[in-house]
């Protein structure tokens, strides 16, 4: 722990952990490092997907085939967004759409096996560095990490990663 880092838990620790400003800074901080985990987590396949693109991918690899409609809703975006990304990925074959059987004016898309394999790559990435980073901690550390992060993600709604949703966003 750096000195810095040390001074700011010792005055967390004694300014009392209810100081929602130093809670917001120690999540913020937090965020920042995740978002840049995922953004080097994409950088083998980001000439190919964009963010937006790959959260498309995560939801087929949760859902299985959608329709397009509920693929927009899921990503809260307009159907026009959606078609837009679907276009872009089926081009990048990896995706595939297709006139719905039973409904001619809906439009399902389903994952490639190389869509399935960029998803898993970017998984396994994301898994590595942060296994690289808990891993420099105490357990003590890891333990009230696993506490904070829960009773955060329970605060704001966010069900818990499974294996077959590592990427969460099971019901986005």
């Amino acid at each position: 722990m750096s000195e810095h880092q040390a001074n700011r838990a010792n005055r967390a620790d004694t300014d009392g952990e209810d100081d929602p400003s130093a809670v917001i800074s120690a999540v913020l901080t937090g965020s920042r490092l995740l978002v840049a985990i995922a953004a080097r987590s994409l950088g083998a396949v980001e000439d190919r997907i964009t963010l937006p693109q790959f959260r498309m991918l995560v939801v087929l690899t949760s859902h299985g085939e959608t329709k397009l409609v509920t693929m927009a809703e899921r990503l809260n975006v307009n159907p026009s967004t959606a078609m837009r990304m679907a276009d872009r990925l089926a081009a990048s074959r990896l995706v595939v759409r297709e006139v719905n059987p039973r409904n001619r004016r809906e439009t399902l898309m389903r994952l490639t096996p190389e869509g399935r394999r960029i998803v898993d790559e970017v998984t396994a990435r994301r898994r590595e560095e942060i296994a690289g980073i808990v891993s420099r901690m105490s357990a003590e550390q890891r333990h009230a990490l696993i506490s904070a992060m829960t009773a955060f993600n329970e605060a704001g709604g966010e069900p818990p990663v499974d294996d077959a949703h590592p990427l969460g966003w099971p019901d986005v």
